[in-house]
């Protein structure tokens, strides 16, 4: 069960996500609250997996990441509108493991949530084309050349690929969501520099991550 503290700019939008939560399978929402200014506390207390915050403003913006700087480990998905490549390349580098529109859907939310406790980093599209209008002299090579490690779960992901398995088959066998597994899928493309499910399982025989 992965464990929820939500935080939102007004009363209105908290008890919408909490009640958009508590529907959600897996998903246990431990409390919540208004603003920055007791977040930490809050953590404290209730000991959450993933903090998930809607932050409006700049000045909550300016709360998150300062409060993220002190909560290194902890899993935070922010919900915010801005489509500035800069500040989110800044919430990024501060911590922050998710960034998603306001106006996500329910299932891109949760699986946004289930990703980040799993460990992932999730950027919706619309954050990413921002982000990457900021940088247009970075070359997609730089980011390619990295050699990042499969964590345990993408391993098993990517050994149910091997089987043949397609995303649906995956997430009942694991049961987990179909967004989660969507967000594997995505990392392990990543980190193997692969372009399709066949190219990926060949890289992983071949560095002897998976058997077949």
């Amino acid at each position: 069960m992965i464990r929820v503290l939500v935080n939102a700019a007004s009363d209105v939008v908290r008890t919408g996500l909490e009640s958009m939560l508590s529907t959600a399978a897996g998903i246990s929402v431990v409390g919540s609250g208004i603003g920055m200014e007791k977040i930490a506390s809050q953590v404290e207390e209730l000991q959450p997996d993933v903090v998930l915050v809607e932050t409006p403003s700049e000045e909550a913006m300016a709360g998150l990441l300062e409060f993220s700087s002190r909560m290194p480990t902890l899993g935070i998905a922010l919900l915010a509108d801005d489509s500035d490549g800069r500040k989110t390349l800044e919430a990024l580098r501060w911590g922050v493991r998710a960034i998603m529109p306001r106006n996500s859907m329910t299932g891109e939310i949760v699986g946004a949530i289930q990703a980040v406790a799993a460990g992932l980093v999730v950027i919706h599209p619309e954050a990413t084309e921002a982000l990457l209008a900021t940088a247009p002299s970075i070359e997609p090579s730089a980011f390619t050349k990295l050699d990042q490690s499969l964590t345990p779960r993408e391993v098993e992901i990517l050994s149910l690929m091997a089987e043949g398995l397609g995303n649906k088959e995956i997430a009942w066998r694991l049961s987990i969501s179909g967004h989660t597994v969507k967000f594997h899928v995505a990392s392990i493309f990543s980190k193997l520099h692969a372009a399709t499910r066949t190219e990926a399982v060949t890289i992983g025989l071949r560095r002897g991550l998976i058997m077949i």
